[in-house]
């Protein structure tokens, strides 16, 4: 998305959607101090409307989704181009996406190439990361996760946003993924299919 901070839309949709779902946020571990701190900065940051979309600020939300195959034994991961790790598939939020599920929906289609991802609409959970030269102006994500299962058999699409996109075996993830990736992985597994 292009543009200024003046070409957005003000107390647009997504982000009447991202203040009501932050809202509503309750962790699986309700007493988590980082989920807790995290709810509260990502709805400071909302305090300016434009903190939805690449060309706001530099610190802004995204939305993302972690993808298991449908018995939970695999996940689909993107070797990420920037960031130059596998991780799950998700990225900035559009003007026209209506939700923040939508953006998260949105995201893996364009990103696996794959159609009828059953993204589950609870927030997973919330993950605030700092980010390195290769992404410009950006600073910082304020990552909101979703989960998601792929239908049997779902083959993946490499975007040009990935260096790679494959399954792998949940038993058997690549070396140096981090570890609050395979929380989230295994909270997906956990969790009941949507």
């Amino acid at each position: 998305m292009g543009g200024t901070d003046a070409d957005l839309p003000r107390h647009s949709a997504v982000w009447r959607d991202a203040v009501e779902a932050l809202t509503a946020y309750v962790p699986d571990d309700p007493d988590d101090p980082e989920q807790v701190a995290w709810r509260e900065e990502y709805l400071t940051a909302l305090r300016d409307d434009t903190a939805v979309f690449k060309a706001g600020p530099p610190v802004h939300l995204t939305a993302s989704c972690v993808v298991l195959d449908d018995r939970g034994e695999r996940v689909l991961l993107t070797l990420h181009s920037k960031a130059r790790r596998w991780l799950q598939f998700g990225g900035h939020i559009d003007v026209d996406d209506p939700t923040l599920l939508a953006a998260a929906q949105r995201e893996v289609r364009e990103e696996s190439g794959i159609d009828g991802i059953v993204v589950r609409p609870a927030i997973a959970e919330l993950h605030r990361h700092r980010l390195g030269e290769r992404f410009g102006r950006c600073t910082e994500h304020l990552d909101v996760r979703f989960i998601g299962t792929a239908p049997p058999g779902a083959e993946p699409v490499c975007s040009a946003e990935s260096l790679d996109v494959r399954w792998w075996p949940v038993a058997a993830l690549p070396d140096g993924i981090e570890a609050e990736l395979i929380g989230l992985i295994e909270r997906g597994r956990r969790s009941p299919r949507a």
